[in-house]
């Protein structure tokens, strides 16, 4: 891909032509402008035009309709603003843009440089966003066909990959229908839509059309009957030894296949059945609870794993060892992208191995937004006096030990 940041002459001729469809120009972020600007990301993200990764879309902020400079001061909170429409789980999967500030006209704006999306279509907020000229438009229903066909062209991650062995009988058609769907797709689009239900699946990447409609690998492990006979490392092992070492005893052994969601609220239940609560009477009858280990980071680590892990090249589980002073939990996959192994946990950056699983764990609630799983989690440990997070960072693993309180 060109490099995304685009030449000022570039961002001259774009901010000066009004009938473009490649910018948008907004004065200042209030009222409604910000999800405005979510909608023209979504929509340069899909690209539908056809323009390619060579003429990327942009949104300036500080301009007016006729391209002027309307003199916004241009601060690090206006910019942290729009680069945190990234990744605040409105914008599925998570889009790739550049947020600067850039002179035009010789006065500072805000631009935001929006790649088009590998794997189309995106949405924000249950809607696919497209470009009409200089307007933005629902996606029609030959739009959504468009959309999809260059998915099936292009380069995908791997959590879009067809499944060949797996058609679409493998997967939970009642499930996608009454649970996910609605939590995907927008109420007034989901009542208005007449598309089939391959077409349905097709548009949230759940199966690949290319051929004989089969599974992708996202589509497997959100709805699929039996996801670990089809990716045999979509599976998660559960340990708990009564001692510090894994030659102790082991008490409890679990391995959970099945569903995203099965599988986390399976995991959930065996977290809550094993930690304790300890009550201390404190002056005035007054009780004060502590936990062994805080659920709130337990929850977040597995979800990451679930998350972030590789599902390619292994057959190899989440592993998770509850010991009597700790709890190890170890994913494949080492960090990706910009998250490197110096950089892993440094806070505002994002990147994502599985966008697309990423998104369909956000509309089922796992994710709130991304990014901050790692933070809330560490936050919760020390905020109850635990020992901070030990992890374990490497080119193809990540552990995380959670120690208990001495």
């Amino acid at each position: 891909m060109k490099q995304l940041r685009l030449s000022d002459q570039e961002l001259e001729a774009l901010a000066a032509d009004i009938e473009s469809d490649r910018v948008e120009r907004k004065e200042r972020l209030t009222g409604d402008v910000p999800n405005k600007i979510r909608e023209a990301i979504c929509a340069f993200a899909n690209d539908m035009p056809g323009h390619g990764p060579d003429r990327p879309g942009v949104v300036m902020v500080g301009l007016d309709d006729a391209g002027r400079p309307v003199g916004l001061p241009i601060t690090d909170e206006l910019l942290q603003q729009l680069a945190d429409m990234r990744s605040d789980g409105n914008i599925l999967p998570i889009p790739t843009m550049l947020v600067e500030k850039r002179q035009i006209a010789g006065a500072d704006v805000a631009v935001v440089t929006v790649a088009p999306a590998d794997s189309p279509p995106v949405t924000f907020k249950g809607r696919i966003h497209t470009r009409v000229g200089p307007r933005r438009a629902i996606a029609s229903r030959q739009d959504e066909r468009i959309l999809n066909e260059r998915r099936v062209a292009g380069d995908t991650p791997f959590d879009l990959h067809p499944l060949r062995r797996a058609p679409v009988a493998e997967l939970d058609t009642h499930f996608f229908a009454e649970v996910y769907l609605p939590k995907a797709v927008a109420p007034d689009v989901l009542a208005a839509n007449n598309r089939t239900r391959e077409e349905q699946l097709l548009a949230t990447k759940m199966i690949d059309g290319s051929g004989a409609p089969v599974a992708t690998v996202t589509g497997m492990l959100v709805l699929g009957r039996r996801p670990q006979e089809f990716v045999p490392c979509a599976y998660v092992l559960f340990l708990r030894i009564d001692g510090t070492g894994l030659a102790h005893p082991i008490v409890d052994t679990a391995e959970y296949s099945g569903r995203a969601d099965q599988v986390y609220e399976h995991v959930i239940a065996k977290f809550m059945a094993h930690r304790t609560v300890s009550v201390e009477i404190l002056p005035g009858l007054k009780e004060r609870r502590r936990e062994s280990v805080p659920m709130v980071a337990l929850e977040q680590i597995f979800a990451n794993a679930i998350l972030h892990r590789t599902y390619e090249g292994t057959n190899a589980p989440i592993r998770i060892v509850w010991f009597n002073d700790r709890v190890e939990i170890r994913s494949p996959g080492g960090p990706y992208g910009v998250v490197t192994v110096k950089r892993f946990g440094e806070r505002g950056l994002v990147d994502c191995r599985n966008p697309n699983l990423a998104a369909a764990l956000k509309n089922l609630g796992f994710v709130q937004r991304f990014g901050i799983g790692i933070h809330l989690a560490e936050d919760a440990m020390a905020a109850g006096g635990f020992p901070p997070i030990e992890w374990d960072i490497g080119d193809t693993t990540v552990g995380a030990t959670l120690w208990m309180a001495k």
